[in-house]
């Protein structure tokens, strides 16, 4: 069972929920840039929530299914379609039939969009994930972005997603159809509030007391732009310039995806999945877990604003999603039952 890369678009990597453990050594977490998107599309195809699926950006891929094949597509949105057949619903499970060749368009809003399948892609796990970690040729299929031509296995088929697989490839028969979708999705409320110029919410930085009281004030008001020279590893803001009091001497210190580093040009930058594990920049924010798949979905000329909320707040934004995710898996159980 596999599946065949007729047309990578412009960048896809294979990803899972991210490659923990290892920051001791400089080893960047990498994984999804939207956790949240992933996550969904891996318990919609009866996944476990951290299996590997493909990010793709902006530009969608051309895939020949070797196999019949559970999916489901999340994230930003992108137009899918069975050549020659009907198009594919986003978040919800879909049933591909063998030799389906799918081709997914350009994003109409957003940034990346994810492909579960159910079994996952069962690349090489490096470091226990199959993420790619592309600058460091790490993880995925050879460390590398997707080229026409490679050939991505799939693991097994779980038990859940078999029925349901069943069920779906049923009712596409009784229509000869290509594609088959399940008569239920993600409830709208449940996505994060994604916008074309999205409010994220974020704690301040450990340095943050040693910027400006106006640019301090500017960060957590005016609004930024997201510039074109960003990718995986951070988004580049413009706006405002944030100046420090005086003049901080830094040793390298730890960063995470969503740590806003300030540099000497006073324009901050958001990190993302494949963030460097220390910088030696003023921390003036740490945007909020829930809401960095917001920045992650933000495109070039967004204007990004910042709400400043407390740890408690986060952590309780946090919590909630999670309970959301775990509901996600229960309904997807119980809907698998029903059948």
């Amino acid at each position: 069972m596999a599946v065949h890369v007729l047309s990578p678009g412009l960048l896809a990597t294979v990803q899972d929920a991210g490659r923990f453990g290892s920051r001791a050594i400089g080893v960047a977490v990498s994984g999804a840039a939207d956790s949240f998107a992933l996550r969904a599309a891996n318990v919609l195809v009866g996944n476990a929530p951290g299996e590997a699926a493909l990010e793709l950006t902006l530009t969608g891929a051309s895939l020949r299914f070797e196999s019949d094949a559970l999916v489901a597509l999340c994230g930003a949105a992108m137009d899918a379609r069975a050549e020659g057949g009907p198009p594919l619903a986003l978040w919800r499970p879909c049933y591909v039939r063998s030799g389906t060749v799918l081709r997914i368009g350009a994003a109409r809003a957003g940034v990346r969009a994810y492909l579960a399948v159910a079994g996952g892609f069962a690349v090489p796990a490096v470091l226990a994930s199959r993420s790619t970690h592309a600058r460091a040729r790490l993880g995925g299929f050879a460390g590398r972005p997707l080229a026409p031509g490679d050939r991505l296995p799939l693991g097994a088929l779980p038990r859940r997603s078999a029925a349901l697989m069943a069920w779906l490839a049923a009712r596409a028969a009784a229509s000869d159809k290509l594609l088959a979708a399940a008569p239920w999705a993600l409830a709208e409320g449940a996505k994060p509030p994604y916008a074309e110029h999205p409010a994220v919410r974020a704690v301040r930085g450990r340095e943050a007391e040693r910027f400006e009281t106006a640019g301090l004030e500017a960060f957590f008001g005016a609004p930024y732009r997201l510039s074109p020279q960003s990718d995986r590893m951070g988004c580049r803001l413009e706006g405002p310039r944030l100046a420090l009091q005086e003049p901080l001497e830094m040793l390298s210190e730890a960063v995470v995806p969503g740590t806003v580093q300030v540099p000497p040009d006073g324009q901050p930058i958001v990190l993302l999945a494949d963030a460097q594990t220390t910088g030696g920049y003023p921390r003036i924010a740490q945007v909020a877990a829930v809401d960095l798949p917001l920045v992650a979905q933000a495109r070039p000329g967004a204007r990004l604003r910042f709400i400043e909320i407390t740890h408690r707040e986060a952590e309780r934004l946090y919590l909630e999603r999670e309970q959301l995710l775990v509901s996600l898996a229960a309904s997807v159980d119980l809907r698998i039952k029903s059948l």
